[in-house]
């Protein structure tokens, strides 16, 4: 999921640099105070008690455990925010195989939640895109950074990867105000969704741009 919190209007470039396995801990916790007031968050793990553990859980998972080797993990030295993709070709580690792997977030959503979790993350997978591009699992930045520009910053590096080589790009967002954010960096919307009684997700697509820019 994307768009924890409000992404960073465009502004001034920041330190962005790949993600070393020790950043993965701060980088977490980070993404769980983006992501705390999230819609897919709160119907996912609607007990607010338990919310920043499931978090950190899943970030931890997605992140350590799947997205990091590929090098496809962005942040800065303080952690103000992460962009973590997945690579063209990566297999996809979603849906029903995904929380065949994310054991640490199961105590979170047992009970009622699960069955609707499962479905949820079933649907994602049945509608991912199958040709080649850079999925945008997540970005969020830090609330007290958020609108500094770090999100923007976090976004470049495969932005202008996709640009140079001529890839697409990808993505789910679960915050409708967070769309013309993605749309200055090129991603339009390509269909909304619903399951199981969520929020609206919105999927968007981002063709290369020519010269970059």
């Amino acid at each position: 999921m994307t768009g924890g919190g409000s992404p960073s209007a465009p502004g001034a470039a920041r330190a962005v640099r790949e993600a070393l396995p020790g950043d993965v801990g701060p980088m977490c916790a980070t993404l769980a105070r983006a992501f705390a007031d999230d819609p897919i968050a709160g119907f996912l793990l609607p007990d607010p008690r338990r919310r920043p553990g499931g978090l950190r859980a899943f970030f931890g998972a997605q992140i350590a455990g799947d997205l990091l080797a590929f090098g496809g993990v962005y942040t800065t030295d303080d952690h103000a925010g992460v962009a973590a993709w997945a690579p063209p070709g990566k297999p996809m580690a979603s849906g029903l195989r995904a929380v065949a792997g994310l054991a640490r977030v199961l105590p979170f959503v047992l009970g009622s939640g699960l069955p609707r979790a499962l479905r949820f993350l079933a649907h994602m997978e049945s509608i991912h895109p199958k040709e080649p591009h850079w999925y945008l699992a997540t970005l969020g930045t830090d609330p007290p950074r958020q609108g500094s520009g770090v999100g923007s910053a976090l976004l470049g590096p495969v932005l202008a990867r996709c640009d140079r080589e001529g890839t697409r790009a990808y993505l789910e967002s679960s915050k409708e105000r967070n769309l013309s954010f993605y749309r200055r960096h090129g991603f339009e919307v390509t269909g909304e969704f619903t399951v199981a009684g969520s929020p609206t997700v919105w999927t968007m697509w981002r063709d290369p741009r020519p010269g970059g820019g």
